[in-house]
């Protein structure tokens, strides 16, 4: 059974500086689950995590792009509109493969987590 968060007690599982690290990895694959989807964008990413409970700025999320891009798991590209440009993201073929591992691992880990007592 999926763990369902409601918005009533998201406030209580928000990520805060001192747990950042812990949440860092999740952080990272939801990026990827959702470039795999769509072309995305840093803003749009912000707004998506913080719907999660993570609060992250500008100055956070991008090196993170940054750093999915140097591995290989994105790609960038520019989209101008008029004089405005935005760095859209999509998953590489690289970024894929390593999400569907990831998806297994993080399987086997909630299951375990989970698990009745």
């Amino acid at each position: 059974m999926p763990l369902r968060i409601d918005d009533q007690d998201r406030d209580l599982v928000s990520v805060t500086a001192d747990d950042r690290d812990l949440y860092s990895g999740l952080i990272r694959l939801h990026i990827l689950h959702h470039a795999e989807k769509e072309s995305i964008f840093g803003l749009g990413m912000i707004e998506e995590l913080a719907r999660h409970g993570y609060r992250l700025s500008a100055g956070t999320l991008y090196p993170i792009l940054h750093g999915l891009e140097a591995k290989g798991y994105l790609r960038a590209t520019e989209r101008r509109n008029g004089r405005h440009a935005r760095r859209m993201y999509r998953v590489t073929p690289v970024g894929r493969r390593a999400l569907v591992a990831a998806k297994a691992k993080v399987r086997e880990l909630f299951g375990e987590l989970f698990e009745k007592e």
